[in-house]
């Protein structure tokens, strides 16, 4: 069976000898290049002078964040399986990391646990970790209250008492005769702002919008 084909991108060089010869110890694994530095990686790209299964790749270069973009040209241009290293859980880095085409990433304090995970990313089995994916999911949770919160506000910027209480009254199934009734107001008034409505949240009806608003938590289900 031929080895996996690894290449190792990080710019402390101390770690890197040390991290090349540990691989280099494994059964099954061959580190065929070593770079630390962005250039000399983007020149043996366009040399294509060594083919890659996997690529360990440091996430900060220089100081920078700079291996996230630097693993999405690795991946386009080899194909290759990319690790992200990291010294840090930066959840951040991490995330784009994993929007850049990165299929794990690996704690460098944790070395010993990268042969492993080289020879699942060259089997494309788990090509997540267990931590990882867990941690993955936290961020789309963050993402999604972010979300969800910055809708609210957006709402409640929006949308003024009155039409907030018009909106209960849809959801509660009032119709516009029935509302206009209710508010002391003229049918031709509840149109009115119902379309006001429509425009700033861009709904395509009216029911529309006050799901909306339900669905925010917007609507007091007692009123």
């Amino acid at each position: 069976m031929e080895p996996i084909k690894v290449w190792i991108v990080e710019d402390d060089r101390d770690w890197l000898r040390g991290l090349t010869a540990y691989l280099g110890s494994q059964e099954g694994i061959e580190v065929v290049f070593t770079a630390d530095k962005p250039d000399d990686v983007r020149i043996a790209l366009a040399a294509e002078s060594e083919d890659a299964d996997v690529v360990l790749m440091d996430i900060m270069l220089g100081d920078v964040p700079e291996g996230i973009a630097l693993a999405e040209e690795v991946a386009e241009c080899t194909g290759a399986r990319v690790i992200m290293l990291t010294s840090m859980e930066e959840k951040d880095l991490i995330f784009r990391s994993f929007q850049a085409g990165a299929i794990d990433y690996q704690i460098k304090s944790d070395f010993e646990s990268l042969p492993d995970a080289i020879r699942a990313a060259a089997r494309r089995e788990s090509p997540i970790s267990s931590a990882a994916a867990e941690r993955m999911r936290e961020e789309f949770r963050r993402l999604k209250r972010m979300e969800r919160e910055f809708q609210v506000k957006t709402m409640q910027d929006l949308i003024t008492p009155s039409e907030l209480q018009l909106l209960k009254l849809i959801d509660k199934g009032y119709s516009q005769s029935e509302i206009a009734g209710k508010l002391v107001v003229s049918i031709r008034t509840v149109k009115n702002h119902i379309n006001h409505i429509l425009k700033k949240l861009k709904s395509k009806g009216s029911k529309e919008a006050a799901q909306q608003a339900k669905e925010l938590g917007l609507l007091d289900k007692d009123t």
